[in-house]
Parts: C-alpha cells; structure tokens; sequence
C-alpha cells in the first residue's frame, strides 16, 4: 500500500500541542472526537495512519482518565456501528475492553440523556456487574436553548471525582454527550475553585484544507446520519481574520459553550478561545506527505460509505435525510 501519511511526524506534532493545551490548566477535559482505540475511519482516508495512533497518544499523555459517554438514545435504538455492524452496546463493551487491554485503567462510564430508558437501565446494570463505575447524566429539558435551565441541569447532575490533571472524553460515535459531561464537570469544580479547562481533539475534519477537498467531505460522509456540514469558521474570520474550516456542530456548540461558560467563568473568552478552531488541538495535516494518494483514499471511503447507508436504510436502520445528504455528498466528489 502507498502511504499518503506519516503517522510519526504526525504523532510527534500532536503529542506536543496537547501537551502545551494541559499546562493552560490546573486540569484540562479533553474530548476525543471519532473511536478512541481502532480508527478505521483514519486509517481508511489516510493511508498509512495507524489505527492505534490515538492509544499511543494517550499512553505518552501519561496515563490521563477517561470517562466514556454512551447516549441512551442510542442504547434504545435499533442503530449498528462500523463495517462489523454492532450494536451501541456491543460496541461499547468492546470500547472498554480495548481500552483495557492496552493499559488505560483509569476509566468511568455515563450514560448521557438518560430519560427512563429500559435498555439504558440494563445497560447500567450489566456495567456495574463487571465491576465499572457508572453513572447516569439525565437529560436537561432546554438543554443549549435556556442558560438558565441549562446550568440547573448541570447543577443536577452527579459530579464525578476526578485526579488527574487531564481527562479524556470519549464515546462510541457522535452525538454521545461528551461536551455536556465534560461541562458539567467544569461547573461543579468551578465551585470548588479548580481551574479546570476544556478542549476538542478530532482528526477530522482539517481545519487547514479547502472545504470540499475529499478527506473534508470524507468527514463529512462518515457523520451523514448526523447531518453534518463543513464550513468557514466564522468566528475564526472575525478573531483572526484567517480562514478555518470546522463543521455545523462545532460551530453550533460554540455559542452554547461560550454562553454557558462565560456564566461559570465571568469570562468575555472562557478557556482563553475566540472560535471552535482556537478550542481544537488537532494537526492531522502534519502527517500528510501526499496529498493525491490521500484524496483517492478518501473518495474511495466516501463511496463505500455512500453503499452501507443506502444497506442500513433497506433493513430500516438509517433515515432518508442520511440518503439524502450522501447524495449531496456524492455529486461533490
């Protein structure tokens, strides 16, 4: 296989740049976009990436924990994951396993926008039978929408103790909840009078390449179901006057995160960021040493994933506005 990235120069990058981002705070919650252990979706688009770059990374963090959010949506649904098409269940099981046979101990699980679910409650049950830790974060009516209800929900939630200075965020897929912990956390322990931080790790997509070069629109593919989009950061423009691409989402949660947390932390900027792409610590593009086998890699990827929606959404599993926006994606490429 021709390799169109380098997973050491890369690695040696991204490892510093977060190492820098934790000494900003006393500590720091860092949510890991995509799959923590195996990343297929990465090493599918950038050939040559290791799979297992993101346990390597975390191993050299030095041992950080991990809390590992599982939304009960998704745990009630009929949704698989991946080529092996497992359940949000198996899925997670099979997360917590890898994250233990590489070493990583340190681990606590929520189950996010819990409402009652029966498949959650099981869940939770058959968690703590194995000996995990487990906890359970209610959904906030007016979650984003009202400050107000917004902090009373995180006012509400269990806060989870916490020792080391970083901790990583992580979850099966998007959607998990993972910036909803991760604040919660904060606002408790802004009471406690720790400096706590927040930041986004995500490979995907680059911030420093056009909005529709393939690995972008590759993203893009791979969180159709979600209705994501890549676009100009607009807060980048307006901070920086430099262009960066982030997504919908990102962008999105920006607002909330700033609003939420200028009421936590009497900050105008909160953690010290002016746009999503400043909260990012990602430098993926450091890794890549040819450009056109990455692109041929990544519209490949785009394709494939283009045949397994249009197979979820035959077995009743996947939604005509996920065929839809692979279609939109499709005519791009």
């Amino acid at each position: 296989m021709e390799k169109g990235f380098d997973s050491s120069l890369y690695f040696k990058a991204q490892t510093a740049k977060i190492l820098k981002r934790v000494k900003k705070f006393k500590r720091l919650y860092l949510e890991f976009g995509g799959k923590l252990i195996y990343d297929g979706h990465a090493s599918r688009v950038l050939p040559g990436y290791k799979k297992t770059t993101k346990v390597e990374l975390l191993k050299k963090l030095r041992n950080p924990e991990i809390i590992y959010c599982i939304n009960a949506k998704d745990l009630q649904s009929k949704k698989v994951l991946g080529l092996k098409e497992r359940s949000y269940q198996k899925q997670s099981l099979k997360d917590l396993r890898d994250i233990n046979k590489f070493g990583l101990k340190n681990h606590i699980i929520v189950i996010t926008r819990f409402n009652g679910e029966e498949k959650a409650k099981k869940f939770s049950k058959k968690l703590e039978t194995i000996g995990k830790d487990v906890y359970l974060h209610k959904e906030i009516e007016g979650y984003g929408k009202s400050i107000t209800k917004t902090l009373n929900g995180y006012k509400k939630q269990p806060y989870i103790p916490i020792k080391s200075n970083l901790i990583i965020i992580s979850g099966p897929a998007g959607g998990s909840g993972k910036m909803a912990v991760a604040l919660s956390q904060i606002y408790h322990e802004k009471k406690k009078k720790i400096k706590s931080g927040f930041a986004k790790f995500e490979t995907f997509p680059f911030w420093n390449l056009s909005l529709n070069h393939p690995i972008n629109l590759a993203y893009e593919a791979a969180t159709a179901d979600l209705q994501d989009i890549t676009m100009i950061d607009p807060f980048h423009k307006k901070a920086h006057n430099k262009k960066a691409v982030n997504y919908n989402r990102d962008i999105k949660n920006f607002l909330i995160l700033q609003e939420i947390s200028k009421k936590i932390t009497k900050k105008k900027f909160p953690f010290g960021y002016k746009s999503p792409t400043d909260m990012g610590v990602n430098l993926a593009k450091k890794g890549v040493i040819d450009d056109k086998i990455c692109r041929d890699a990544a519209i490949k990827e785009i394709k494939r994933r283009y045949k397994a929606y249009k197979k979820e959404f035959e077995k009743g599993r996947e939604s005509k506005l996920t065929i839809k926006r692979m279609e939109e994606i499709m005519k791009k490429i």
